[in-house]
């Protein structure tokens, strides 16, 4: 499943992007590797895309509270 990510450049997020028909949200680090967090709501999603500090919501809203799946 191939997820359209938009650039971020901030907290040492590269890129992320939200599937909304899976409920998948991607994520690319700028050390290369990319995760997939599954059933995280489209409004979380939104806010962490739009974040002026993505890694801060990351680190509070998603990355404890939502399965993870390694891509790269």
């Amino acid at each position: 499943m191939a997820i359209d990510r938009k650039s971020i450049r901030r907290g040492g997020i590269k890129s992320a992007g939200y599937d909304r028909n899976n409920r998948t949200l991607e994520i690319e680090f700028d050390n290369g590797s990319i995760i997939q967090h599954t059933a995280v709501g489209e409004e979380i999603a939104r806010r962490f895309i739009a974040s002026s500090s993505p890694a801060s919501v990351y680190k509070d809203t998603i990355q404890e509270e939502f399965t993870i799946k390694r891509v790269k």
